[in-house]
């Protein structure tokens, strides 16, 4: 027979809140009435019962708790460590009241007033108690309870939102300011150059052969600095539509690391008067790869410029530049590519955030090459991570990255 129970002792309230959590079987449903009332039960260990209820029962318990948003996320934080079980929601603060309301497997119910919510004590800020277990009653707690976290679920996914669309925002103008620099600097000796060669075959005085060529040498640097912008720029909208599509085929990774160590050795020697102080170091070996071979070629290439870039800032040390290229295919059919620098290292500020957009201290660069890289690799299965080389005295930077490999066997089937 249902029945309802007015519980005027404090301690007979809490109490039966206890017994009842400890009773459940399937669920519990917990409103607080403010966010003071539920730190007065965590004092007085109402965590531990929510623990037994969930490890040893394996109830599911969710809590709401009047809050503002931030106070909300401190508790979940705080909590989680110890249960990262237990649900926990926030409704909005203007719904603080007097009453808490307990729900236990939809049957039974508990209604528990707050006389004065500024007591540290919960037997101090306590009233008068209603226990109930008519099923229509816990029901229909139980249907505002659902109608307070479904909002709350609500809210969490447009406050998400709202926080992508600022740092989507936000990244537009990022990428606004970086492409806008990236765009000028190559543009202006382009625009200047031209105009002066051309000014120069039509005047008497003209320019020799050999300072004609050498502007032509400045002219196409920038503008293929510009196709790789371009590019780059292709490349992210790809990626972010996800419509970066892999033309794959199988390929010995061996000869796209020597062609591309061949491209960065030619841009050494053409750009650099001491470049024979920069060393790239391979063992050849086949490793066969399936995968998009211009896009695999793309990443290393990526790496490799970014190791030549900032080892050279070694040379005025007069310490010879080493760059150690090693790939190394393993039983469970990953092949593992490392390449091993001597630089200057990466900025522990950008170290978190390396394969992301825009990470970039560099004097120069958009910072989305390491972001298309990793891209690229994920889209093959693979991972790539960094780290500083720090150990015994050691300096410079190893960017890893891994691809899945196919035997010699697999390739003839």
């Amino acid at each position: 027979m249902s029945s309802i129970e007015i519980i005027q002792n404090p301690t007979g309230s809490i109490k039966r809140a206890y017994d009842l959590i400890k009773s459940a079987e399937e669920e519990v449903l917990r409103i607080f009435s403010s966010i003071h009332a539920f730190r007065r039960q965590t004092r007085l260990g109402i965590m531990h019962l929510f623990k037994d209820a969930i490890v040893e029962r394996g109830v599911r318990v969710r809590i709401l708790i009047p809050a503002e948003q931030n106070e909300v996320i401190q508790i979940v934080n705080e909590v989680n460590l110890a249960l990262p079980q237990l649900d926990i929601g926030s409704v909005d603060k203007s719904l603080e009241s007097t009453v808490g309301i307990l729900v236990v497997d939809r049957k039974e119910s508990l209604i528990i007033e707050t006389k004065d919510d500024l007591k540290d004590n919960s037997y101090d800020a306590a009233g008068l108690a209603a226990y109930s277990n008519s099923k229509p009653i816990a029901l229909a707690y139980a249907s505002i309870f659902d109608t307070l976290w479904k909002q709350t679920e609500l809210h969490q996914k447009l406050s998400k939102m709202y926080e992508q669309l600022k740092t989507h925002d936000r990244m537009q103008k990022e990428f606004i300011n970086v492409a806008a620099h990236e765009l000028r600097t190559p543009i202006q000796p382009i625009l200047g150059l031209t105009g002066e060669l051309l000014r120069s075959n039509n005047s008497r005085d003209k320019r020799s052969a050999v300072e004609q060529g050498e502007l032509l040498d400045v002219i196409m640097k920038n503008a293929k600095r510009l196709h790789r912008l371009a590019d780059d720029i292709l490349d992210v909208t790809k990626i972010e539509s996800e419509s970066l599509n892999l033309k794959k085929e199988f390929f010995d990774l061996n000869d796209v690391i020597i062609n591309t160590i061949d491209d960065i050795r030619a841009k050494i020697l053409k750009s650099q008067q001491q470049g024979d102080l920069i060393k790239l170091v391979y063992q050849p070996h086949d490793i066969f790869i399936e995968g998009d071979k211009a896009r695999i070629a793309q990443v290393i290439y990526n790496i490799l410029d970014n190791a030549v870039k900032f080892t050279i800032t070694k040379i005025d040390e007069e310490v010879n530049g080493i760059i150690n290229i090693n790939a190394e295919k393993f039983d469970d059919g990953q092949t593992l590519i490392s390449i091993k620098d001597t630089g200057i290292g990466i900025d522990p500020g950008i170290m978190p955030r390396l394969f992301e957009k825009f990470a970039s201290k560099s004097y120069q660069g958009t910072g989305l090459g390491l972001y298309i890289c990793k891209s690229i690799i994920e889209a093959h299965g693979g991972k790539i991570w960094a780290k500083n080389n720090n150990i015994r005295g050691e300096r410079g930077t190893t960017i890893t990255f891994t691809l899945p490999s196919i035997s010699k066997q697999q390739l003839t089937i």
